[in-house]
C-alpha cells in the first residue's frame, strides 16, 4: 500500500505549502511553557482561586493546607512553585509565610497564549 492510500490527500500543495503567519520563537514557546507548567496542576490552581478568594487578595499559609487538604510541606512547594513562575509574591511575618496574587500575571499568560 502506497503513502498516498494511507494518507488520502486530494490537494497536497495545501499540506506543504509554506508558513504566511508569524512562529513562536524557541525562546518564547520555552518561556510560555514553564509559565503553563506552573499552572498544570490541580492544587496550584486551587492555591490561586483561595488566595484570589482572601481579602486583599493575600492568605497566610495556614489558611491554605486544611482546606487544600494537603501537608503543609506540599502545600509550601506548590507556593513556592507559583512564586517562581511570577505569580506570588511571599512575604514572611513572624513564624507565618503570606502570599499575594502578582497584580496581572495571569492577564499576562493571556497575553503570551495569544502573541506569535
Amino acid at each position: 500500500m502506497s503513502t498516498l492510500e494511507l494518507l488520502p490527500l486530494r490537494d497536497l500543495q495545501a499540506c506543504c505549502s509554506p508558513v504566511t503567519g508569524e512562529v513562536m520563537s524557541a525562546e518564547h514557546a520555552a518561556s510560555l511553557a514553564r509559565t503553563l507548567k506552573a499552572l498544570a496542576e490541580p492544587a496550584r490552581l486551587r492555591l490561586l482561586s483561595m488566595i484570589a478568594a482572601h481579602e486583599d487578595d493575600e492568605a497566610c499559609v495556614c489558611d491554605l493546607t486544611e482546606p487544600l487538604g494537603l501537608s503543609q510541606p506540599t502545600v509550601s512547594h506548590h507556593l513556592k512553585v507559583l512564586v517562581d513562575a511570577g505569580f506570588l509574591t511571599r512575604s514572611k511575618r513572624g513564624t507565618w509565610a503570606y502570599y499575594r496574587l502578582v497584580p496581572e500575571s495571569l492577564g499576562q499568560v493571556s497575553a503570551l497564549l495569544t502573541e506569535g
